[in-house]
C-alpha cells in the first residue's frame, strides 16, 4: 500500500506498456478516476488502458497495449488484502477491539473516523481498477463482517468493546455498498459514521470518567440524571447509527431524521438492486437488511443499560457524575454534526460533494470480458430502490429498538432467562465466534511447538556442540600450556643460563689493574703477529 502511487512503474513480463507511460495511464486513472477509462474485449480476455483523455496508451509501433484480464483480478484482490488488515475485515477483524483499549479520543480520532476508514476510502478510490470478481469478494466479505461484528456486539457487556464491533461492522457496511456498486453510499456512510461513531466513543469516555474508569455496563444504570448531557448526545449517535427517522419526507431536506439513516439507507438501497439485477446474490440485500436491526438493538442496549434501569452497583451510581464542560462541548458540537451533516440525503450538499469526484466504473466491461456477468445498478437503479429500502430499514431498525426497550428498559423480558435459554448460543457469541481459538490453534500453538522445537535443538544440538568445541580449545590450551612449559621455557631458560655463566667467567678479567691490561695487550699483539706470520703468503 506504500508504493499505491509508484504502482503504474511495475510491469508485468510483456503485457503492460513502458513504465513511464504506464505510470502516466495509471496515475491518471488512479488519481482522476473520473477521467480515466478502462475497456475491456471480451474475445481476447484483454484490458486497454487509456489516459485522461480517453486516448489509448501504444507501444512504440503504435499497437495498442493491454493488460490480461485475471492481472487485474489477482492486482485488485492484493489491494483489497491489505484493506481487510487495514480495515478490520473478516478475516482480519480481531485486532481492532484490542486496540481500543486506549483512550477514548484517540478511538474515536484514530480508531473510528481516520485509521481504520483508510481500507475503505483505498477501495474506493482503486474503484475504477476492480472487475467483477474482485467487486463480488469485496461485498461478501464486508457482508460477512458487518453480520459477524453485530453478533458479537449484542452480547459485549464492555462499553468500549460494543463501539469497537459497532465500529468493524459499519465498515462491512461501507464495504459490502461499494462491492455492489454503491460508491456513493459506501463514501457516504464513511463520512457520517466519523461524526456519530467519534461522539460515541466520547462520549463513552465521559461515562467512564464519570463514573471512575468503570467500563463494564453491568455496572451501570440509571447514570441519565447524574450524566444528562452525556445521556442525550450518546442518544442521537445511537439513534444515528441505529438508522431511525420520522417517515415524513420535507421539501430539500428529506426525511426526518438524523446522518445515520440517509447513509445507511443508500446503502441497503444499493443492495436491494444489485440483488434485484443479480438474484443468485440476494444474501447481499437480506443479510445487511437483518444486521440493521440487530444494530438498532445493541446501541439501544447499550444506551438503556448505561443510563435507565436501576442501579445495579451502587457504589459506581453514588460517585458517577458529569463529565467538565472541556468534555461535554465537542460531545455538543459532534451530536450537530451526527445530526445534520447529511441533510437532504443523497441529493444534499455532502452527498453532491462526493459525487463531484465519484470514479467512472467498469460496469460496462465486466459484462463482456468477466466470466461472472454481473450487473451493477445505476444512480437511477438505485433511486428507485431507496423507498422500498428505506421502509424495510426502518421498519428493521424500529423492530431492533423495541426488543431493547423491552428487555433492558420496560424490563418487561428478563435478558438472564433469554440468556440462560440460548446458553450455547451466547457462549459462542461470547467467544467471539471461536476466531481466537481458531487462531491460537492454526498460529499460536504452531508457533509455541516450533519455538519448543528450537529450543531444543538449540540447547541440546548447539548448545553441546559449542560445549564441545569450547572443551576441545580447553584442552588444545591447556596442551599448548604444558609444551610452553617443558620446551619453550626450558630453551630460553637455557640460553640465559649459558649467557649468565659467559659473563660470570669472563667477569674475572676485568680486575681493574693497568698492568695487567697492558700485559693482555701485549700477548694479543704477539698473537697477532704469529698468525700473521704463519697464514700470511711470504
Amino acid at each position: 500500500m506504500v508504493l499505491w502511487t509508484y504502482f503504474g512503474t511495475f510491469r508485468f513480463g510483456d503485457s503492460i506498456v513502458d513504465g513511464q507511460v504506464a505510470e502516466t495511464g495509471l496515475f491518471h486513472m488512479i488519481q482522476r478516476g473520473d477521467d480515466g477509462n478502462v475497456q475491456m474485449f471480451g474475445n481476447t480476455d484483454e484490458v486497454q488502458i487509456t489516459d485522461a483523455h480517453g486516448h489509448a496508451l501504444t507501444d512504440s509501433e503504435g499497437n495498442n497495449r493491454t493488460i490480461p484480464y485475471y492481472l487485474l483480478i489477482v492486482a485488485g484482490v492484493g489491494v483489497f488484502a491489505g484493506c481487510v488488515g487495514k480495515s478490520a475485515q473478516f478475516p482480519l477483524q480481531t485486532w481492532l477491539p484490542d486496540a481500543m483499549e486506549g483512550p477514548t479520543p484517540v478511538s474515536a480520532l484514530v480508531h473510528s473516523a481516520t485509521m481504520v476508514a483508510a481500507g475503505v476510502y483505498l477501495v474506493g478510490r482503486f474503484y475504477p481498477m476492480f472487475v467483477a470478481e474482485v467487486l463480488l469478494t469485496i461485498a461478501y466479505t464486508g457482508c460477512i463482517t458487518l453480520f459477524l461484528a453485530a453478533t458479537i456486539a449484542v452480547v459485549a457487556t464492555d462499553i468500549k468493546k460494543v463501539l469497537a464491533y459497532s465500529t468493524i461492522s459499519q465498515l462491512g457496511y461501507m464495504m459490502l455498498a461499494i462491492g455492489v456498486g454503491g460508491w456513493l453510499a459506501g463514501l457516504f456512510h464513511l463520512i457520517t459514521h466519523a461524526f456519530f461513531k467519534s461522539l460515541m466513543f466520547l462520549c463513552s469516555g465521559s461515562v467512564i470518567h464519570g463514573c471512575h474508569h468503570e467500563q463494564e455496563m453491568t455496572k451501570m444504570g440509571g447514570l441519565y440524571k447524574k450524566m444528562p448531557i452525556t445521556c442525550w448526545t450518546m442518544w442521537i449517535g445511537v439513534v444515528a447509527i441505529s438508522g431511525l427517522a420520522i417517515p415524513i419526507t420535507l421539501p430539500y431536506i428529506g426525511a426526518i431524521s438524523f446522518s445515520g439513516f440517509h447513509s445507511k439507507d443508500a446503502i441497503i438501497a444499493s443492495s436491494l438492486s444489485f440483488s434485484t439485477l443479480n438474484p443468485t446474490h440476494s444474501l447481499l440485500f437480506f443479510i445487511p437488511l437483518i444486521t440493521a436491526g440487530i444494530t438498532a438493538f445493541y446501541m439501544h442496549r447499550m444506551w438503556f443499560m448505561t443510563f435507565f434501569g436501576k442501579p445495579k452497583d451502587h457504589h459506581v451510581h453514588d460517585h458517577a457524575h458529569e463529565s467538565p464542560w472541556v468534555m461535554c462541548g465537542p460531545l455538543l458540537a459532534l451530536s450537530f454534526f451526527a445530526a445534520f451533516c447529511a441533510v437532504g440525503g443523497e441529493s444534499g450538499p455532502l452527498a453532491n460533494l462526493l459525487l463531484t469526484s465519484e470514479p467512472t466504473h467498469v460496469a460496462g466491461g465486466i459484462q463482456a470480458a468477466g466470466e461472472l456477468g454481473l450487473t451493477l445498478p445505476s444512480h437511477h437503479e438505485i433511486h428507485e430502490c431507496h423507498s422500498q429500502a428505506g421502509m424495510m430499514a426502518l421498519l428493521a431498525a424500529l423492530m431492533g429498538t423495541v426488543v431493547a426497550y423491552l428487555f433492558y428498559c420496560k424490563q418487561a423480558v428478563d435478558p438472564a432467562l433469554v440468556k440462560a435459554r440460548f446458553e450455547s448460543a451466547h457462549r459462542f457469541l461470547k467467544s467471539k465466534w471461536q476466531f481466537d481459538e481458531i487462531y491460537d490453534a492454526m498460529f499460536t500453538r504452531p508457533v509455541h511447538v516450533i519455538a519448543k522445537w528450537c529450543t531444543g535443538f538449540d540447547r541440546e544440538g548447539l548448545d553441546r556442540f559449542l560445549h564441545s568445541c569450547a572443551s576441545l580449545a580447553v584442552g588444545i590450551a591447556q596442551w599448548d600450556r604444558k609444551f610452553d612449559e617443558a620446551v619453550v621455557d626450558r630453551i630460553v631458560n637455557v640460553f640465559g643460563e649459558v649467557t649468565y655463566a659467559a659473563g660470570r667467567t669472563l667477569k674475572g678479567v676485568q680486575t681493574g689493574r693497568l698492568r695487567q691490561y697492558v700485559m693482555f695487550i701485549a700477548a694479543a699483539v704477539v698473537c697477532l703477529f704469529v698468525v700473521l706470520f704463519l697464514f700470511l703468503p711470504r
